[in-house]
């Protein structure tokens, strides 16, 4: 069977793909691909084996347990990385239906990563009433599994934010001095 007839199969695949697509330079155990695609480990070892017997993945080291790593020599390795990463989104409609189960939104602005900038120290940006953490740390892990990729966030009461976009704090310049894109704004930017 050609390569890339067993590159793609199914949507576990595509999140095995997605994880090291985006992660080029780091190695992964089966445990650890199958926590961060939030994945079973039976399926992850089937789709594993299938990407290694294509030639996209190769093992690292002889140490147990084994650790797989992108195989730099694939050769549609360039045509694969600029199609998983121009094909890659989230709906902004998934994104909130995640983030609500947190708290209040009152604000929501996507950078960095969703606007294709990478310079800027945030992705996501959440401000709201009552958030909870460990909600709003559940849903941001959701969409990374998605994603394949680390989700760099920032959360802020209301008040909070107020207060930071009054200084004119750092981080939050960084978010809307460059590209971004806003879901929610009950705050009136």
């Amino acid at each position: 069977m050609e390569p890339l007839a067993k590159l793609f199969g199914s949507p576990a695949r595509l999140k095995a793909l997605r994880l090291f697509i985006f992660n080029q330079d780091a190695s992964f155990t089966l445990t650890q691909v199958a926590e961060r695609t939030k994945l079973s480990k039976d399926t992850v070892r089937r789709d594993m084996a299938d990407l290694l017997s294509a030639g996209f993945l190769r093992k690292k080291g002889t140490a147990t347990p084994a650790h797989f790593q992108v195989n730099k020599n694939f050769e549609h390795l360039s045509a694969l990385d600029t199609f998983i990463r121009e094909t890659t989104s989230v709906r902004p409609q998934s994104i909130l239906q995640s983030l609500r189960r947190a708290g209040t939104l009152r604000l929501v602005a996507l950078s960095g990563l969703f606007s294709g900038v990478l310079e800027p120290q945030i992705d996501l940006l959440v401000v709201g009433d009552h958030l909870e953490e460990r909600a709003l740390a559940h849903a941001v892990r959701s969409l990374e599994a998605e994603l394949g990729r680390e989700i760099r966030y920032a959360s802020f009461a209301t008040a909070d934010f107020r207060y930071r976009k009054g200084v004119y704090d750092r981080l939050l310049r960084d978010v809307f001095d460059y590209p971004h894109r806003i879901l929610v704004d009950k705050i009136g930017l």
